[in-house]
């Protein structure tokens, strides 16, 4: 067993056996000084346990299949239990490691986003996708029990979305959803395509962690504040007040709007936070990469030969790049069940470079 794993498990069990402690129990402020202590270790110590307990049957059942000599049937249900907890295993592990050494990103995998996508190269086809990723990306989290909430549209015609931002609040959605970012390309025929050629287009997507301002100063005095009409829906007030709030950084020229909500000062909270979390990915950016533009960085120029996915709707094929992994349930996943490319590319992310893709 990891020795930091051990020692946890001891400080675990340490702590549980205060709650036979007579002045522990009589005391609330104590007993909650506890019972937290021992939440926050709670799955570490349940998963390491978990591991340990099938590690020690494979080696017992090993032994005993060194011993069992001729018995062919003790053999092959010992080969089976084996074989088993092996799969177990491959689970487990990942995860008991994830929770044991976690990475620099841990705490802001447990926030709130904002996410982003843009309608790039092209034209109407592209602003048609970006509305499908916007489904997409909102029927998972309604699927995951998160709530997402509609910052600004700019649109550009009838299903056609040229920007729109969204705030999805749910425990865990950057964890999740981080490695969206970057370009997305489809290629499929379009409805107005009279020929039937296939037309290639693609789409941006930034996915900003929820940033506090603990985490990240943003000077007030470096940002030109602006109000102006929201329109659209929301009744009267919306259209005859003046609520949506654009904010401009004049440092970088970044730009956010907020228009959702029908008083202006919780748009202004919320575009700050926009804000504060754009201008965090740009420092973050700088301190990691090399890259000559920070937001390139972040969600690429748009153009088609930079994408992490493509989405070939006529092979009903996902293919992420990344990892040279193709998913062949395209419509599946369209509809908003991605908990399993998610799953996989969280796990695989960090083993494989990007691989040219061979259309």
């Amino acid at each position: 067993m990891d020795a930091k794993l051990a020692d946890i498990i001891r400080q675990y069990d340490e702590l549980a056996s205060q709650y036979d402690d007579p002045e522990i129990v009589s005391d609330q402020q104590k007993l909650a000084e506890v019972a937290r202590s021992l939440g926050e270790i709670q799955e570490l110590v349940s998963t390491g346990r978990g591991v340990d307990s099938l590690e020690k049957r494979i080696a017992s059942n090993q032994v005993l299949i060194s011993e069992s000599g001729q018995d062919r049937e003790l053999i092959l249900l010992a080969e089976m239990e084996i074989e088993q907890d092996c799969l177990k295993l491959s689970e487990l592990r990942p995860q008991l490691h994830e929770l044991l050494y976690p990475s620099p990103d841990a705490s802001l995998d447990k926030k709130s986003i904002t996410l982003e996508i843009r309608a790039a190269a092209g034209g109407d086809e592209a602003g048609l996708f970006a509305s499908e990723l916007f489904r997409m990306y909102s029927r998972f989290a309604e699927l995951q029990g998160w709530e997402a909430v509609e910052l600004d549209r700019n649109e550009g015609g009838i299903g056609n979305i040229k920007m729109i931002s969204v705030k999805i609040n749910g425990k865990g959605a950057y964890g999740v959803l981080k490695w969206e970012s970057g370009v997305h390309r489809v290629q499929r025929v379009p409805k107005t395509e009279a020929s039937g050629r296939i037309h290639t287009s693609t789409i941006t997507v930034a996915i900003l962690p929820e940033i506090e301002e603990k985490e990240f100063h943003l000077n007030m005095a470096e940002v030109d504040f602006e109000t102006f009409r929201a329109g659209g829906h929301g009744g009267q007030n919306v259209n005859k007040v003046e609520t949506a709030v654009r904010l401009t950084h004049r440092p970088t020229g970044m730009v956010v709007v907020c228009r959702t909500e029908r008083y202006q000062g919780r748009n202004r909270e919320i575009a700050e936070s926009m804000l504060r979390a754009k201008l965090w990915e740009i420092e973050r950016v700088k301190e990691f990469s090399a890259l000559e533009s920070e937001r390139k960085a972040l969600v690429g120029s748009g153009d088609r030969s930079e994408k992490i996915r493509t989405y070939n709707f006529p092979q009903s094929r996902i293919t992420d790049h990344r990892l040279n992994k193709s998913w062949y349930n395209i419509d599946v996943i369209m509809n908003g069940e991605i908990h399993e490319m998610m799953e996989y590319i969280r796990l695989n992310i960090g083993k494989a470079e990007s691989v040219p893709f061979e259309d």
